[in-house]
């Protein structure tokens, strides 16, 4: 049942994408908003209550609802599956800023390239060269596709459907609210930043193996272990690292930005990162979502044949 929800699921999102912006997010996030424009008085316990009302009541729901269909039908437990997946997963939640990106620099089109860029990690990127650019976007699209698309997946098969949406709603709460600077925020946030952490502590290193597997097995582990503690955020470097070996690319390393250069750890190893490296990118994302689908559908032949 797993499998085909899965797979109905990603079909579904394929021909009829749900975009970032859609009411199901912004209703979310402005009762995120609220939340913490009532509890946040700067202190850690108030950011617990504030989560556990935010996560508990849905995750909760999720979860009756799933066994209340299931206790009727099988089959409308599998379709409740299928739209919990469709609305906390998907390519098309990121993939058409890659997509958008790709084609500019094709055509050569730089100011464009940039353009998508910014408002894809919502930061400027109109000092960026094209190597730059290739660079970036293979950063985001690799964390993306495991935000997005593995995370979730992992989390589903695990817990079912309230399995997704603890991670979706774990990841949203972990981004709004944790890793600030300022005091008042970051005590707020710290439960919400290092729940997810923890929650996702498996799911990205089972990310980061998958694109080992089918990308160059080698070089992703000798990254992996050499090189993802450097990152400034540990479960990112993991995936960049695996990712960038396993594609034979340099990720990482310096960016011209705000008139002058950043420095950042080299992720990955190889040749600089072009728009041909961002179309093998698409490609070993994909290869690595049909290994999990593969490994699933084995699972649950095996549980059918108890």
């Amino acid at each position: 049942m797993k499998f085909l929800a899965l797979f109905a699921a990603l079909l579904i999102e394929q021909l009829r994408p749900l975009r970032h912006g859609n009411p199901f997010y912004l209703a979310f996030t402005r009762y995120a908003n609220s939340l913490e424009q009532q509890f946040n008085a700067g202190q850690y316990r108030n950011g617990v209550i504030a989560w556990l009302l935010m996560v508990a009541p849905l995750v909760a729901v999720t979860l009756a609802v799933y066994y209340a269909l299931y206790g009727m039908s099988p089959l409308l437990a599998m379709l409740w599956g299928i739209a919990v997946l469709y609305l906390t997963m998907g390519f098309r939640q990121f993939s058409h800023y890659f997509t958008e990106i790709m084609h500019a620099l094709r055509q050569g089109d730089l100011a464009t390239a940039r353009d998508y860029l910014g408002r894809w990690r919502g930061e400027s990127a109109a000092e960026f060269s094209a190597n730059e650019i290739a660079r970036v976007a293979i950063e985001l699209g690799l964390v993306g596709s495991h935000r997005y698309v593995f995370g979730p997946v992992a989390c589903f098969v695990a817990l079912g459907p309230a399995g997704a949406v603890l991670y979706r709603m774990a990841a949203v709460l972990g981004e709004k609210w944790g890793g600030r600077r300022d005091p008042v925020f970051s005590e707020f946030g710290r439960f919400a930043e290092r729940f997810f952490f923890w929650l996702d502590w498996l799911p990205a290193r089972m990310t980061a193996a998958s694109f080992a597997i089918v990308g160059n097995f080698e070089d992703a582990v000798y990254c992996w272990r050499t090189q993802a503690p450097s990152w400034a955020t540990r479960v990112h470097g993991i995936i960049l690292a695996s990712g960038g070996g396993a594609l034979g690319v340099r990720l990482g390393d310096t960016l011209h930005q705000h008139g002058s250069v950043e420095f950042r750890p080299e992720m990955g190893i190889g040749d600089e990162a072009d728009v041909d490296y961002m179309q093998s990118t698409v490609g070993l994302i994909w290869r690595a979502l049909v290994l999990c689908m593969f490994l699933v559908l084995l699972v649950t032949i095996a549980y059918s044949l108890g």
